[in-house]
């Protein structure tokens, strides 16, 4: 099975382990992920934004 380009919101929200409403509140903040509103309403996050927003937020190690 090929493996889709976009996450769903609900995919997203398993793999980050929040409520939808967090989703909502980073949205309305400028910190989401890039998404799009696809014409039936249901948002959609590229895989390849998913991973660098992730990427972008990891914190240094310390020592």
């Amino acid at each position: 099975m090929a493996t889709s380009n976009f996450l769903t919101l609900d995919e997203f929200l398993d793999e980050m382990s929040v409520p939808r409403s967090t989703f909502f509140r980073w949205k309305a903040l400028g910190q989401a992920p890039e998404h799009y509103k696809m014409p039936n309403r249901q948002i959609r996050i590229r895989r390849a934004a998913f991973e660098s927003w992730l990427s972008a937020r990891k914190e240094p190690q310390t020592a």
